[in-house]
């Protein structure tokens, strides 16, 4: 299997609860044996009931958006000057990649001002946390200098949300210091491969993987409410996956299971492809397997498990034709985290992006509490979600 990295495979390691015993004790083996690598710390997560407003006009989800934006600015301001020693010993590793946390984070100041310039166009109709933002320079210095005041509206958001900002910024910046040597979400390789910044302001799609779940599953209950409510998501499915459902129940019709919904492919089995010899065959094998049983819902998108694929890989995914589809908006539902955790996560990180992927599991039960709770505290809010049909033409 070759080393995952503690980053990108203990954080992640309940995604797929369906893996052998006997492969989920050898990667976490891996890990613990890998001397560059040490544990992450705590996913990030947020009460939002210490937020004093709902998200129920576009207006106020932009208020809401520039304080995070700011929040999450200020704790960036703070790592900025940290050197590689410091930096290291913060997030629990032996050394860092310089030049990719570099990169990432010049990448990452310029993401932040784009979305606080579109955060910031409601200003005139609600002036919290409105500042002389013009440019990137200026975001660093006021951001740096941010601050929520003791009498402020907004105090009970301060220390959670500072506690939250700076967790789910070690979380990025882990896979910053860890990418190449471990692949992830957190940077491209090719223009191949989509993250969701692709999509316009405001705009969602929702993304599940690690399925399918076998018939009468939790798979078919996200389908059949995302149909209910006319929308759509793509579905990221392992070949072995819909094997082993058709052959549990011949009669089941997978077709009718995707109806109005894209599906993509994961590969054969949920395992890395960026070490495993055969990967290039699983990438061929699945696409064909779902191409030839789901051809009304087969898209042409693969998403690698735990984010990992090879460095070199670009070129052959061009010759297959498949863009490969990350996400921005890890929703961490395989994590211990309730679904409410889950749901305040997802809408604090939607907050932060104002755009993008999110990726959550088919095969979670929470999700049933999950992806109403997400649809109805938005409703109001002016975001849009994207066909999946529409994605990537």
């Amino acid at each position: 299997m070759g080393v995952m990295g503690i980053n990108a495979t203990v954080r992640r390691f309940e995604r797929h609860r369906s893996l052998p015993l006997r492969t989920a004790i050898m990667m976490l083996t891996a890990c613990l044996a890998w001397p560059a690598f040490a544990a992450p710390g705590p996913v990030a997560v947020l009460d939002r009931s210490v937020w004093p407003e709902k998200l129920d006009t576009p207006v106020l989800f932009d208020v809401a958006s520039r304080a995070e934006i700011l929040g999450f600015a200020h704790e960036l301001a703070q790592v900025d000057p940290m050197s590689d020693d410091a930096l290291a010993e913060r997030l629990g590793l032996r050394q860092v990649n310089r030049e990719s946390i570099d990169a990432w984070r010049q990448q990452l100041w310029q993401r932040l001002w784009e979305n606080f310039d579109a955060a910031q166009q409601s200003c005139e109709q609600d002036a919290s946390f409105c500042l002389a933002i013009e440019d990137v320079t200026s975001l660093k210095a006021q951001a740096a200098a941010f601050a929520v005041e003791d009498d402020s509206f907004y105090i009970k958001w301060r220390e959670p949300g500072r506690g939250f900002n700076r967790a789910y910024l070690d979380e990025q910046l882990r896979l910053a210091a860890l990418f190449p040597q471990v692949s992830s979400e957190i940077a491209t390789f090719s223009d191949q491969e989509r993250t969701g910044t692709e999509l316009g302001d405001r705009v969602f799609m929702l993304s599940f993987e690690g399925g399918p779940t076998l018939a009468g599953g939790t798979t078919d209950w996200v389908a059949d409410y995302l149909r209910k409510q006319k929308m759509s998501a793509t579905f990221f499915v392992l070949g072995n996956g819909v094997q082993l459902r058709r052959d549990n129940d011949p009669q089941d019709e997978t077709d009718a299971l995707y109806k109005d919904q894209c599906v993509g492919t994961q590969g054969w089995q949920y395992r890395s492809h960026a070490q495993w010899r055969d990967w290039q065959d699983s990438v061929r094998r699945s696409a064909s397997e779902v191409q030839a049983q789901l051809p009304d819902s087969y898209v042409a998108q693969f998403r690698p498990p735990y984010g990992q694929r090879r460095a070199d890989s670009g070129e052959f995914f061009k010759e297959q034709g498949l863009a490969v589809v990350l996400w921005n908006i890890d929703g961490q539902d395989t994590a211990q985290l309730s679904a409410e955790q889950v749901t305040d996560r997802v809408l604090t990180l939607m907050l932060l992006w104002r755009k993008g992927i999110i990726s959550l599991h088919d095969g979670q039960q929470k999700n049933r509490q999950v992806l109403p709770a997400l649809l109805q505290r938005t409703a109001q809010s002016g975001i849009a979600w994207e066909d999946c049909h529409d994605f990537l033409r």
